[in-house]
């Protein structure tokens, strides 16, 4: 015989109510401990009797509160989810006049460089390039401003360099006029045997002028003799006793 088909139904006994909680209590705790360990799921129970008792049941570690505590925080983010995504739309409809904006300068930027001039009328065209002109105007001016400031640096920085420089001199100026006297304005003394030397020399020349003073006299006169000799012919007079004396007295 089959079993029979329970009518789903309040239990008037109460009795029969409390064994049959009793017993299906029992079997929804391990039907949720079964599904928490064959599908690795977070399970949590919790059932309140007739009379207001609690009873409860998770699978995780820390208890049926951790369970319900991440439960809820993943409902707390799904919320902020759902509603960073209702403002995201409205920040979207907000932005549609910035994307505009944004898209005029970008095509005004590109027609300052040359580009998309296409579907610009005449007068456009003539502003546009009073606009460039003025721009022009304003680069070259900055251009000779920096170039002038470039120059007064310069300037400044040659002047810096001379003050140093004319410093520089005075500096040495001072010290050649408190240092020692250059080597042309000191007096040059003869070296000690340098003088033995040359009065050495000096008493060479003097003895010997006064051991040949003879010497000198007989050339004088053997060259003048023959000199006289050539221009006028001795007379040969006959020898005599008194020769000697003769010559002695010539």
């Amino acid at each position: 015989m089959g079993r029979g088909r329970i009518e789903i139904k309040k239990i008037e006994n109460v009795n029969s109510r409390q064994v049959t909680f009793s017993k299906r209590r029992n079997g929804l705790m391990k039907k949720a401990n079964e599904l928490s360990i064959l599908c690795d799921a977070e399970v949590a129970v919790i059932v309140f009797s007739s009379t207001g008792k609690a009873y409860d049941f998770s699978s995780g570690r820390y208890g049926y509160s951790a369970v319900t505590a991440g439960h809820r925080q993943r409902e707390e983010q799904q919320q902020l989810l759902l509603c960073s995504s209702q403002d995201n739309g409205d920040v979207l409809r907000t932005d549609e006049p910035l994307r505009s904006e944004l898209e005029r300068l970008q095509l005004a930027i590109e027609r300052l460089k040359g580009k998309e001039l296409e579907g610009m009328s005449f007068s456009d065209l003539i502003s546009l390039e009073n606009q460039l002109s003025d721009s022009l105007h304003s680069v070259k001016d900055r251009k000779t401003q920096l170039l002038l400031n470039q120059v007064e640096r310069s300037r400044l920085q040659e002047k810096r360099a001379l003050e140093e420089n004319q410093i520089l001199r005075k500096q040495i100026d001072m010290l050649a006029m408190s240092g020692p006297k250059p080597l042309s304005e000191i007096p040059q003394f003869s070296s000690p045997q340098a003088e033995p030397e040359s009065s050495s020399s000096d008493d060479d020349n003097e003895n010997d002028n006064e051991e040949h003073p003879s010497d000198t006299s007989l050339q004088l006169g053997l060259s003048s003799s023959a000199y006289f000799a050539k221009r006028k012919k001795p007379k040969i007079e006959p020898p005599c006793d008194n020769s000697g004396s003769q010559v002695a007295s010539d």
